[in-house]
């Protein structure tokens, strides 16, 4: 028996590790090659321990939230895939803070702070991703950023030691983070907000979702803004004026509801996306002389 898969199930329970198993399973956009090692762990202990255990065996290790800002490659991850999906618990502490796990849906804990009547989430009341990767990217929406209201993350660094990060040390900035450079692992984050009035906050959630749907292509599945937005300009905007909205190589297409998206209309695959983004990338750069950097984050083998 394959000496990895024999240690993996000493430190959880066999159905929590799969051999080979397809990302597409666990990605947004549905695409993605296999993952030699996909584990699902549902404790820190566990995450702990298969982080550790990775680092003596020399075995590299992939963390991964919802893959909602994601692109793995059709070659799929080699080594160890972690989805902390099942780390997903959000609880209220004293003095308006919310302590949310890191595979939590950062919209529930959007909701979660209206429940409580706690203002400074509203802005994630429509992002799709996980807390910990709202961290990793200093996830924003709407004028709003993690950055604006975090506290302080429960992660494993580098060396795989536990440590409490204050948010002065991540280094947050526009989709970028610290915690995303040095590969640390984000196992809960402290969001420290404001009492404030039920109704003006579901309020203010209720007309940022009715932006979000009314504007972005939800009907498809799609790995969320492809684009960073460039200083002064919109990428979506740029991608439209260049007359490529409709684009469309195998199954991946530019949203012909927003620019800044592409969608899987159906079959793509990893290679597919990537083809298109680059397609997107050279056209913009020969029309208006932009360079259009990704945002959604690209992994795997090819």
């Amino acid at each position: 028996m394959d000496i990895i898969y024999t240690d993996l199930i000493k430190l959880m329970d066999a159905e929590k590790v799969k051999v080979n198993e397809p990302l597409s399973n666990f990605s947004y956009t549905k695409t993605g090659g296999p993952g030699d090692y996909v584990v699902t762990p549902t404790s820190y202990e566990e995450v702990h321990a298969v982080y550790k255990y990775a680092l003596g065996a020399g075995v590299p290790v992939t963390i991964l939230g919802n893959g909602s800002n994601l692109i793995v490659r059709d070659g799929g991850i080699r080594g160890i895939v972690m989805i902390l999906t099942g780390l997903d618990e959000i609880r209220l502490e004293d003095g308006g803070r919310i302590v949310a796990q890191s595979g939590a849906a950062i919209i529930e804990t959007s909701r979660f702070a209206l429940e409580h009547r706690l203002t400074g989430l509203e802005f994630a009341c429509g992002i799709p991703g996980s807390v910990g990767g709202a961290l990793y990217m200093n996830a924003g929406a709407y004028g709003g950023e993690v950055s604006d209201v975090l506290k302080e993350a429960l992660v494993i660094d580098g060396a795989g030691e536990l440590v409490t990060m204050p948010v002065e040390e991540m280094d947050l900035a526009y989709r970028s983070s610290r915690l995303a450079r040095e590969g640390f692992v984000v196992l809960e984050a402290t969001f420290e907000l404001k009492v404030g009035v039920y109704d003006d906050i579901k309020a203010k959630m209720d007309d940022l979702t009715f932006q979000r749907e009314s504007k972005q292509p939800l009907e498809y599945p799609s790995c969320g803004s492809v684009f960073k937005r460039p200083p002064g300009l919109f990428a979506g905007k740029l991608i439209q004026d260049a007359g490529l909205q409709g684009q469309q190589i195998g199954g991946a297409q530019v949203s012909t509801k927003h620019a800044g998206f592409i969608v899987n209309v159906g079959g793509a695959t990893a290679t597919d996306y990537l083809e298109l983004i680059a397609h997107v990338q050279k056209t913009v750069k020969e029309k208006f002389g932009v360079d259009l950097e990704t945002e959604v984050k690209i992994i795997g083998e090819d």
